[in-house]
């Protein structure tokens, strides 16, 4: 699956919401911003039932998922996709990300990010933050490499 230091590689990417956010114009930007750092990009739409995301990953067999919330409902929402990719064969070690508002409150909730970590996401962003998540994809080599 990973690709990663192979000359001329161009990592690919899926970006998909939750399954109660019809928000689209975050996964546009993600996509962007993806494609900006080289990766090819798979942008499977907002309200993505589990079953639709976990098929896209075993088609696509992507080296990142990034999934994108606005709704305030990410939280809860992630929980139960991470529960169901994990439990998918061939998904157990798929790198997984979540990010933007995952609560209604409008503040950071650090609970919030420790439960889906240790639930099986490889790293969670809160709204604004950017420069961590490109950290994040440069840190573990998802760039493509000329």
């Amino acid at each position: 699956m990973f690709r990663g230091g192979v000359t001329g590689f161009r990592p690919k990417s899926i970006v998909s919401s939750t399954v109660s956010d019809s928000h689209t114009w975050n996964l546009i930007f993600m996509q962007l911003l993806l494609e900006e750092m080289g990766h090819e990009v798979v942008n499977i739409g907002a309200c993505v039932p589990e079953e639709l995301l976990a098929d896209a990953c075993l088609e696509h067999r992507p080296d990142l998922v990034v999934v994108s919330s606005v709704n305030g409902h990410g939280f809860n929402d992630a929980l139960g996709l991470i529960r169901h990719l994990r439990a998918v064969p061939g998904l157990e070690r798929i790198p997984l990300v979540v990010g933007g508002k995952l609560g209604v409150d409008g503040v950071r909730d650090v609970g919030f990010t420790r439960r889906l970590l240790n639930e099986g996401f490889d790293a969670v962003f809160a709204e604004h933050e950017l420069g961590g998540f490109r950290e994040f994809v440069s840190a573990r080599g998802l760039r493509a490499v000329s």
